[in-house]
């Protein structure tokens, strides 16, 4: 409190101090100060009047400024005013551009491509007008998308023309592409939407039959075509073909038909009926049918110009339009600018009817012929392309693993359709179908392998289990084979599509050369379900319907137990194609296992042809493995017929089969333990059976050597009352046949082979352009071998039923160093009449026929001179005196036996006779001697030289010179 009024104090003291300077101050200058204040009051008069002339200008500019204003207004409105005036007909071209975009939506939902191009012409010279604007740019990349979506439904369209040829959709497609200018593309677009097509459709088709088949739709359905190939159940196999054939054929017709359209055909076929329009106002009804006529006759001349066999020339396109060619569709905007370039003097020509597009001045004629005209020859070039790629298709089909199980009944159908389908390709594309024709017989081959094996384990199983017992004369007569004999009996019933394919086929190849492909289309698709036949077996047109069924001759047969025919009735057997019943099929008397089809037993009038030109031993001695062979390569050779791509294969299956049989006989009936001429059973086989059992062996190994292990008869387990009795149906390793049994086996094998022998014309007529050669290489090497086969069986037999082996060391051992010649003779004689006289009485009793009894004892002489030669050959030391029993014997033995023969026996012992009487040759002669008897075996000449070396005293070198020369 006591600081506050110090300073107070303090300050007033200084204001007062300086109050007395600034009074100090002024009292010294006063004069100036005076004159100053006169200067502030002429300042302040001069602001007043300052003030006064402000005010003033600043009312002028107001009035002004405001005047200004009014014509600043004035002119605002004026240009605004020219700015909309200016801006109408923008606005209206803006109007129309959008009107026009309107129009190309409503023409391209329409259908109207070509008009809808026209309008695009006229759109994209407006936007080029206006391209400064953002709304235009922005229209003008619509056009992009408008464009591409159109494409896409022409695109559309035209893959519906390739599916199904419409003429109304192809002729907007083309003229929409012509106006485009992009023909070469359009041609593109037809061949990829036609390749698409046979690969979308051929998958479809499996898929769909595949999920109806299971119920469900497939777990998988990104399962290539192949993979689905492998899937086909075998009953959903022929369908999966047909429906793929059917598909493809439908696609091959549109191609044609596209590849085939041509303006002339229907300007002439329009021009004949303005003709007969006019003739029906002006003319009487006869001058009409003149016309009628003339008009028929010119369309289908030019129908003939159309087809495949002769060329499309080539268009007179002009300058721009070769140009137009070129042109890419990757780039919208280009190829509609290209089009507006090129269309833009057609703008104005819009179709109002069809006279101005069919008149031969209209442009639009002129375009559309010479499109239609460049399609046409570009097709024609790439048509093999589309045909190569269906047969690829079907051959990944083929594949499929149930094309070797099926019945051949439904592979002779399959067959029949690909060789159609074939045709039909050749037809199409104009060249043969080499590819898939090996790829068919590929298939044909592999089918035949798995069918042959399966036969072959038929024969091999029925040979196993063969009673060789003769089927009874009834049965016997009843069966017949003319698929070997060459009276073509069919493996197909009635109901097949074809039952003489390879005549069909000749005509349906013969129309095709004269028409090409037209005969195809106007047939219709064969492979339609509408186009099968039905069962009762409906005749139809060539290539969809049946020519009527031809006999059917085949048997069944269980070992000879049921023998049934498997033909068809009677009627058919005489050429008459009647219509069965329903209740016929119900009267079947068996189901046929070729083709599933009910048939009816043979009556034995309808076997009366061929078993008249059998002998009555050929219809005897059949047995139930002799008919199942006869019947197996019966249908070989049929199937010869049906199949002729491998017939070639089928004869060597026949040959197969022969060959098994001929050396199961062989192994069963032609083996002994023991030879009592000391030689194996090799070595008694003459050259030509070797040879015959040395190639059966190597063309059959992998069906022989496996499983065919025959029981051998033994001659041990033939006894008295064996030989008499037949052996059982079921046999064991330890059970050999009997006498009646081996003889029918001889007896078997040669019909077979004189069966063979009747058709041997026959299978050469049908191997005539493939292999000649392979049928009398057949015939020579093994099928004449049989009568050697059989000789060989009865000599095996009567070694058998002779029981003489023990006989040998019998004679070897007897007494020959005697000193005097007696009248006795040996005992070995009596017992070896008493061994003939028994095996006479087997032959008797055995069942046999008279005359192979005489051949068997015949063969009984030959085997006691064999085991008297060789017991003779065996003697180590001999007398002549000896020499002399040894005549003795033999003649006692002559005059036994031939009591029990009736032929000379004495000519069947002469090489006895002659061996003994060797004894007495000079020491020189032994070798020429050697050699002019080669039915002496080697070991036999050797003991008789040894023995006269000894019993003569011969020096140990000449013994042996002699044998060296000798061997």
């Amino acid at each position: 409190m006591d600081f506050s009024p110090f300073k107070a104090a303090l300050r007033l003291a200084q204001l007062d101090k300086v109050g007395e300077c600034l009074s100090q101050h002024v009292m010294q200058h006063h004069e100036v100060m005076v004159k100053g204040m006169n200067l502030v009051r002429e300042l302040e008069k001069d602001l007043r009047v300052s003030n006064v002339i402000c005010m003033n200008g600043r009312r002028h500019l107001a009035s002004s400024m405001n005047e200004v204003s009014r014509d600043l207004i004035v002119n605002s409105y004026a240009k605004k005013k020219q700015a909309l005036v200016d801006m109408l007909p923008i606005l209206t071209e803006l109007h129309r551009v959008v009107d026009l975009q309107a129009s190309l939506e409503s023409l391209v939902e329409e259908g109207n491509y070509c008009k809808a191009f026209q309008v695009l012409s006229e759109y994209l010279q407006l936007l080029d007008s206006f391209s400064e604007f953002s709304a235009i740019q922005e229209m003008s990349r619509g056009v992009e998308v408008w464009l591409g979506r159109t494409l896409q439904r022409i695109d559309s369209l035209l893959l519906g023309v390739c599916q199904e040829f419409k003429e109304e959709a192809y002729i907007t497609v083309v003229d929409a592409y012509a106006l485009i200018g992009d023909i070469s593309g359009f041609v593109e677009k037809i061949q990829s939407f036609f390749m698409q097509e046979v690969l979308s459709e051929s998958h479809s088709v499996l898929k769909n039959i595949l999920q109806e088949d299971q119920g469900v739709p497939l777990q998988n359905s990104r399962l290539t075509y192949s993979d689905l190939c492998l899937q086909i159940p075998e009953s959903k196999f022929r369908q999966c073909l047909l429906r793929t054939l059917a598909i493809l054929f439908r696609l091959m017709c549109s191609y044609h038909e596209i590849m085939a359209f041509q303006l002339e055909n229907k300007d002439l076929a329009y021009q004949a009926s303005n003709v007969r329009k006019e003739s029906d106002n002006s003319c009487q009804s006869a001058e009409i049918q003149q016309l009628d006529s003339k008009a028929k006759v010119n369309i289908h001349s030019e129908e003939n110009k159309s087809s495949l066999s002769q060329s499309v020339a080539m268009p007179s396109l002009s300058t721009t339009e070769r140009s137009s060619a070129t042109t890419s569709l990757d780039d919208p905007l280009q190829t509609a600018g290209f089009m507006h370039a090129d269309a833009h003097h057609q703008v104005d020509e819009v179709r109002t009817d069809d006279n101005e597009v069919s008149s031969s001045g209209s442009p639009w004629y002129v375009l559309r012929k010479d499109a239609t005209a460049f399609v046409s020859q570009a097709l024609q070039r790439g048509r093999k392309n589309l045909w190569q790629l269906s047969t690829s298709r079907v051959s990944v089909l083929l594949s499929s693993a149930v094309v070797g199980s099926m019945s051949i009944h439904q592979f002779l159908k399959d067959y029949e359709d690909l060789n159609v389908f074939i045709l039909a390709g050749e037809a199409f594309c104009g060249v043969e179908a080499v590819e898939f024709r090996q790829k068919l017989k590929i298939v044909c081959e592999n089918y035949f392998a798995a069918f042959h094996r399966q036969s072959i384990s038929a024969v091999k199983m029925v040979l196993e289990k063969e009673n060789w017992q003769k089927l009874p004369p009834d049965a016997a007569q009843a069966i017949s084979f003319p698929g070997l004999v060459g009276d073509g009996a069919s493996l197909l019933g009635k109901s097949d599509r074809l039952s003489n394919p390879s005549r069909l086929l000749n005509l349906v190849d013969m129309m095709a050369k004269e028409s090409g492909f037209t005969s195809w289309l106007k047939s219709g698709n064969p492979f339609s379900p509408k186009q099968a036949p039905t069962s009762k077996g409906h005749n139809s047109s060539l290539l969809n319907g049946e020519i009527s069924a031809e006999y059917d001759g085949d048997f069944s047969g269980n070992h000879g137990d049921n023998v049934s025919s498997r033909n068809n009735d009677g009627s058919d057997v005489n050429g008459d194609n009647v219509l069965e019943d329903e209740n016929e099929d119900l009267l079947a008397d068996f189901i046929d296992e070729d083709s599933q089809l009910p048939s009816r037993i043979t009556k034995l009038s309808g076997t009366k042809i061929y078993s008249s030109q059998l002998k009555n031993d050929d219809t005897t001695a059949q047995t139930g493995s002799s008919v199942c062979l006869l019947r197996l390569m019966d249908k070989y050779a049929r199937l010869m017929q049906k199949l002729e791509i491998v017939n070639v294969e089928f004869f060597k299956g026949i040959c197969q089969l022969f060959a098994i049989f001929f050396y199961f006989v062989f192994e069963t009936f032609g083996h002994e333990s023991s030879n009592p001429s000391g030689k194996n059973s090799s070595n008694s086989l003459n050259y030509r059976l070797k040879t015959a059992l040395s190639r059966v062996t190597q063309d059959c190994d992998q069906w022989i050597k496996p499983q065919l292990a025959p029981n051998s008869a033994s001659p041990t387990s033939l006894s008295t009352y064996a030989d008499l009795t037949p052996s059982p149906t079921s046999h064991s390793s330890a059970t050999s046949f009997g006498l009646k049994e081996r003889c029918a086996a001889a007896d078997t094998v040669s019909l077979v082979a004189r069966i063979l022998h009747r058709s041997k014309a026959h299978l050469q007529s049908m191997l005539l352009q493939s292999n000649p050669t392979i049928v009398e290489d057949f015939f020579v090497h093994l099928v004449d071998s049989v009568p050697d086969l059989t000789v060989h069986i009865h000599r095996t037999t009567a070694r058998i039923l002779l029981h003489i082996n023990g006989y040998v060391d019998r004679i070897t051992n007897a007494k020959w160093e005697v000193k005097e010649l007696g009248l006795e003779h040996n005992g070995y004689v009596d017992l070896l009449l008493g061994e003939f006289k028994h095996y006479k009485t087997r032959l008797a009793h055995g069942g046999i026929h008279k005359e192979v009894q005489d051949l068997l004892l015949e063969y009984g002489l030959e085997i006691v001179a064999e085991t008297l030669i060789e017991g003779l050959s065996r003697v180590k030391r001999c007398t002549d005196e000896g020499r002399g029993l040894m005549l003795l014997d033999l003649q006692v033995l002559i005059n036994g036996l031939q009591h029990f023969v009736s032929i000379n026996v004495k000519p069947k012992l002469q090489v006895v006779e002659t061996f003994i009487k060797a004894y007495y040759l000079p020491e020189t002669e032994y070798v020429h001697w050697a050699r002019a008897h080669p039915e002496y075996s080697k070991n036999q000449i050797v003991g008789l030289i040894n023995l006269v070396a000894t019993t003569k005293g011969w020096k140990r070198k000449a013994r042996l010179e002699v044998l060296e020369k000798i061997e």
